[in-house]
């Protein structure tokens, strides 16, 4: 994630200006929340009540004074993380300004329900009732502050703060914490627009009664709950209007964004998000359709690459494909056996595609030793067994901008470990048993296999029973016993495949 660097005294005056803000819509938000007034019933624990009030009155009111300071030190602490330790909380302002300006009603009602015990305590009076108003008083009070700072904020923030200082946009690089869903965006607008009336009316029908003793009609407040309640159902309703399509098309972005590009989503609508959702089908199918294509391309010159070494080669004409076809028989069977159980398509896929490359690093030897027709000297051999390093180094160098790591690294470990043996003789690294990656065992049986079947020019072909034979003696020391096993089970498809090679030259 970036970090970001803003003027501070430009910092400083955006967040002064919303301190206003919220200073003044907890003034208005009061002024609406309460207008219906406290009730005036002159009950005799209300009397109590407001003579405990009197006689407290000045360590009540620094009370109370201190639980609104709590928000202003709180706004203080937050413009000092945005200040001098992250900077791109700036980006969440609106929300934590409102969210602040509100809690300073949470801590006056729980300082007022404090007072009320230690009333109840000291004169034995019900509070109930007291409580009751107090708690719908500040609920609503919150209620209203919180969207009002919210809308206000959140309007100039995106209007005009955040267009001046990122005018290139992008914030998703920016590391904000919680970023206020769509959800939680509806429901702050449906608060403000639908809920919240709701409520306020409710409120000061319940104080009118209160005030003026009249008897409560207790049907209006049975269709005011009903009201509410379908208020919720409407909410309810839009949020998932609303959030479901967003959260599908967000997922597809990342699933695209990973490299799934045959990724779509389903949704199945008239309206914009239905219009969107096709949009965004026919974008994949556009981006899969051109990665394939780039895929393809990238294969042939993978394969061209692995055919011009071969044709340098003398003694292994046909050996790039009969390899890598043999490599998808093995895997095929492979992943049928019970050792394949815990393999996926994708890796067996990879291995398949990542064949062909595994003698790549032949092109970094010398013709010399490349082409020589007889036996190596030790020196030769040294060379030639040079190939597997060097192979893993071009086969990364030519993978460096692909975007699939598990393939890339599939393709290293084949070229650079397909000479290993099991017991740990083999080259370039002389690694053994399970160190060495599964793929280049998977490999190393392939590569063998062909050369023991194939005709060379220091050579003639071994029979199928002989080349079977001869890897079968070779488990548990050349080759990993478990992977050899499935290989020999396969003997009939690797028998007709070859057969085919035969019966074309």
């Amino acid at each position: 994630m970036e970090t970001i660097n803003i003027n501070r005294k430009e910092l400083k005056n955006i967040i002064l200006g919303y301190g206003i803000v919220v200073a003044v819509v907890n003034f208005i938000g009061f002024l609406l929340a309460n207008s219906g007034g406290m009730p005036i019933t002159q009950t005799e624990d209300y009397k109590v009540w407001m003579d405990f009030m009197d006689e407290y009155s000045t360590s009540i009111t620094i009370l109370s004074v201190i639980s609104f300071m709590i928000p202003v030190f709180l706004i203080f602490y937050y413009r000092y993380i945005i200040v001098s330790k992250a900077n791109a909380r700036i980006i969440n302002l609106p929300f934590a300004f409102s969210l602040i300006g509100s809690l300073g009603w949470g801590f006056t009602f729980v300082m007022e329900a404090c007072y009320l015990v230690a009333a109840k305590v000291k004169y034995h009076i019900d509070i109930s009732e007291i409580m009751f108003v107090s708690f719908l008083n500040i609920l609503q009070t919150s209620i209203c502050i919180f969207t009002l700072a919210f809308l206000i904020l959140n309007f100039i923030h995106r209007k005009m703060v955040l267009p001046r200082l990122f005018p290139e946009g992008n914030l998703g690089r920016f590391d904000v914490g919680v970023k206020p869903s769509v959800r939680f965006l509806v429901i702050v607008f449906y608060l403000s627009i639908c809920i919240f009336p709701v409520f306020f009316i409710t409120s000061s029908l319940i104080n009118i009664i209160r005030n003026n003793n009249i008897e409560p009609n207790y049907k209006v407040f049975v269709i005011l709950g009903f009201i509410m309640l379908f208020s919720f159902i409407i909410l309810w309703t839009f949020c998932d209007y609303f959030t479901a399509p967003l959260v599908k098309l967000k997922q597809g972005i990342q699933t695209i964004k990973a490299g799934d590009y045959e990724h779509r989503v389903d949704i199945v609508s008239s309206d914009d998000f239905g219009d969107l959702a096709d949009a965004f089908n026919e974008m994949s199918d556009s981006l899969d359709e051109k990665n394939k294509k780039i895929l393809a391309i990238q294969n042939s010159i993978i394969k061209g690459m692995a055919v011009m070494v071969e044709s340098r080669d003398n003694s292994t004409g046909g050996h790039i494909s009969r390899t890598s076809d043999c490599v998808k028989v093995f895997v095929e069977k492979l992943l049928e056996s019970e050792q394949g159980k815990s393999l996926t398509p994708e890796f067996c896929g990879a291995v398949i595609k990542a064949a062909p490359m595994h003698d790549l690093g032949k092109i970094a030897v010398d013709d010399a030793v490349l082409r020589k027709p007889g036996k190596f000297t030790d020196e030769e051999y040294e060379k030639m067994k040079a190939h597997s390093a060097e192979g893993a180094r071009i086969v990364e160098s030519v993978l460096s901008q692909v975007d699939d790591e598990a393939f890339k690294t599939i393709a290293i470990n084949v070229a650079h470990y397909h000479h290993e043996k099991w017991n740990g003789a083999g080259y370039p690294e002389k690694i053994s048993g399970e160190d060495i990656p599964l793929e280049a065992r998977i490999m190393a049986l392939a590569d063998v296999f062909d050369a023991l079947v194939s005709k060379r020019c220091y050579k003639d072909s071994f029979t199928y029973d002989k080349a079977f034979q001869i890897i079968e003696e070779s488990l548990g020391s050349h080759f990993d016993p478990e992977l050899g096993k499935v290989f020999i089970a396969c003997r009939s498809e690797l028998e007709a495949l070859y057969s085919g090679y035969n019966s074309q030259a």
